[in-house]
């Protein structure tokens, strides 16, 4: 192996340390990048690496949105289970811990009204979602509907179209 072998950085090293400096949005585009390169490269074959690299693009965008949207719906169902349990005009703390510990949220939820409906049960709820604390909080304030189903309260509301959610929209 000798030295050059010692001093050249992995591709596993170069990949991690790209991947934290993009961001979760870049993420895909990397991994595809760096797999359709050494794939194109093992094989002799451009066309081969430039397949692969779209098929890890789509199977790595696929993955990162359907994990930020659990999240989000974890998040949604924390709010709507606390905001079931009020009664009509009363105030409440809201927070979701989530298993990996990084975008862990909390605010404040008020139950605004009932939805008159003979289909469900429905409640308008406005909540926060607050950033920092004492004299540097900020307060972001959002409205959505929440239904009772059989198994509890759920949120109502179609994806927000706010810039909250991102690239999750």
């Amino acid at each position: 192996m000798g030295i050059a072998a010692v001093k050249t950085p992995s591709s596993a090293a170069i990949l991690v340390t790209a991947l934290l400096l993009a961001g979760c949005s870049s993420t895909p585009q990397i991994a595809a990048a760096v797999t359709g390169g050494a794939v194109g490269a093992a094989t002799a074959n451009p066309a081969v690496g430039f397949a692969v690299a779209v098929a890890v693009d789509a199977g790595a965008n696929y993955a990162v949105r359907y994990y930020g949207r659990s999240r989000q719906g974890a998040e949604q169902d924390a709010i709507a289970q606390i905001a079931g349990a009020l009664p009509i005009g009363t105030e409440a703390a809201w927070k979701i811990e989530h298993t990996i510990p990084i975008g862990n949220e909390h605010g404040q939820l008020r139950i605004v009204r009932t939805i008159d409906s003979p289909l469900a049960d429905c409640r308008e709820v406005a909540f926060s979602v607050d950033e920092g604390k004492g004299k540097d909080l900020k307060r972001a304030w959002f409205t959505t509907d929440i239904c009772k189903q059989t198994e509890g309260w759920k949120w109502a509301a179609a994806e927000p179209a706010v810039e909250r959610w991102g690239f999750l929209q």
